[in-house]
């Protein structure tokens, strides 16, 4: 199951004579609204063709400025134009990269006998904005169709950009690997769970390493029972479909930073004897969003070729009721020796994470990150679009924030206050999993930072909110998966590289 084929793109310094379908910027300028990226020649044909200029018939037709308002105009000899506001005409990389998005779902979805070609047309210059241009469009023309008749989709997207230098190339190529990244983790999220379990997961790890050279290790249950990880086989002991710890390594000669990330790959959470109500289930395939993210963005940094050292962890299991499942008030033993009290077994996640913090730790990274889909509390405090951000201290979290800001991605800090780790303490083991309803996000993070030692920084995402998108599609997000903290993921990596 895979999504609709990736568009080639290439850049060029102007407008071809058939270029497809043209899109081009509607923005704000002190003087009113401008059109932007029009070719003169094109502007004075459609002047006499139309009786009036692009942007004004543009705007008859409901188009502005607005930020990812789009409309279609019918233009001389048969050329379609799409006409995408832009906002600011200060543009931003991310309002390069949402107005594309935008214009590349219109496309997209035009009836057509055939792949369409695509030229934008946006004025993009620098190499932050043409990366940006380039990762909406790719983004903007994901679709994932497991079952249905393919739709002829697009097959060509030109980038017109005046900027020849070698840092325009570098840029295409940076966000091309990025944005296939992203639409990698979203084909994974978006499988349904009958066909994607950890088993099935763990082979499309290994096809993923095979693919980008990487080395994978794989650990089935009969491996997990006899090192000890136990929150990984607590949490998957209620399902026929065994658990897996998968770990895929990049190490480039010359890298002197090591960079460990550890994905939640609940591929199905059913909230285990804790049972979840009937409409959340529906969407708990998507429960693995973490690890999809963590798998794509090892490949990505691989693919890049970036010196630096990363392993990815993704810790895969199912939470399903059974007479095998873990109960609350259980006594689990991690990984590593630590006991814990299970409070919650809808509380899985950090279970199946605590085991492959601790393993990933002792290795000795110079940084941890871990993702996942934690907690409905997360939600609750940022929304569905923002990404909870808790670290051990301030630089490394502004590191973070500074990556998630540089790739368009929404992040917000939320603490780990003192109090959090107290409410944690059980009678009968080291500590408890769960704490009291309030501030779940906050003592979630606490349990975590319990399993990596305290002279690692370390970092935890909650995309609880942001993994996966129940409404309409918007700008280069389509319904369904989004491919959640790839792009911060790779933005950082790309940073710690140097």
């Amino acid at each position: 199951m895979t999504s609709t084929t990736v568009p080639t793109i290439t850049l060029s310094t102007s407008v071809a004579k058939d270029p497809g379908i043209l899109v081009v910027g509607l923005a704000e300028a002190s003087d009113g609204e401008v059109l932007v990226g029009l070719p003169d020649d094109l502007a004075k044909s459609f002047a006499r063709a139309l009786g009036t200029d692009l942007a004004e018939l543009a705007r008859q037709l409901g188009g502005s400025a607005t930020p990812g308002r789009t409309v279609l105009v019918p233009a001389p000899a048969g050329l379609r134009v799409v006409v995408v506001g832009l906002g600011p005409i200060d543009v931003t990389p991310e309002q390069v990269r949402r107005a594309t998005g935008a214009a590349v779902r219109v496309v997209a979805g035009l009836a057509a006998p055939a792949p369409k070609t695509v030229t934008i047309s946006l004025e993009t210059t620098e190499p932050e904005v043409i990366k940006g241009a380039v990762e909406g469009a790719l983004l903007g023309a994901y679709s994932y169709r497991p079952i249905a008749p393919e739709v002829p989709g697009i097959s060509q997207v030109t980038l017109v950009s005046p900027n020849k230098r070698p840092e325009a190339r570098q840029a295409l190529d940076l966000a091309v690997t990025t944005a296939k990244a992203v639409n990698t983790a979203r084909d994974w999220v978006n499988t349904p769970a009958n066909l994607l379990y950890p088993e099935t997961f763990a082979d499309a790890a290994r096809s993923l390493a095979r693919n980008a050279r990487l080395s994978a290790e794989v650990w089935d249950e009969k491996a997990l029972e006899k090192e000890g990880f136990g929150g990984i086989l607590a949490v998957g002991g209620g399902s026929e479909r065994k658990p897996r710890l998968v770990k895929l390594t990049y190490a480039p000669r010359g890298a002197r930073f090591h960079l460990a990330l550890i994905g939640k790959g609940i591929t199905f959470d059913t909230g285990g004897l804790n049972l979840k109500p009937a409409d959340g289930m529906y969407t708990m395939k998507t429960d693995m969003a973490g690890a999809a993210a963590v798998l794509a963005t090892v490949a990505a940094i691989a693919e890049l070729g970036l010196r630096i050292r990363v392993t990815g962890w993704a810790s895969m299991a199912e939470n399903m009721p059974s007479g095998s499942s873990y109960r609350p008030s259980d006594v689990l033993t991690m990984y590593g020796g630590t006991t814990v009290e299970n409070g919650n077994s809808d509380a899985e996640g950090r279970l199946v994470m605590a085991d492959a913090l601790v393993k990933a730790s002792e290795e000795h990274p110079n940084l941890v990150l871990d993702v996942a889909t934690l907690t409905g509390a997360c939600m609750v405090a940022l929304g569905e679009r923002v990404t909870g951000l808790m670290a051990r201290d301030d630089a490394t979290a502004d590191l973070i924030l500074d990556a998630a800001e540089a790739a368009g991605e929404q992040f917000w800090q939320l603490p780990i206050p003192e109090d959090a780790r107290p409410k944690l303490e059980s009678k009968v083991a080291d500590l408890k999993s769960t704490a009291n309803r309030y501030g779940g996000a906050l003592t979630a993070a606490a349990f975590l930072s319990e399993f990596v030692p305290a002279d690692i920084p370390w970092a935890h995402f909650d995309i609880a909110g942001p993994a996966f998108n129940e409404g309409n599609a918007y700008d280069y997000t389509p319904s369904g998966a989004t491919g959640a903290a790839v792009r911060t993921l790779v933005a950082l990596a790309h940073a710690l590289a140097g």
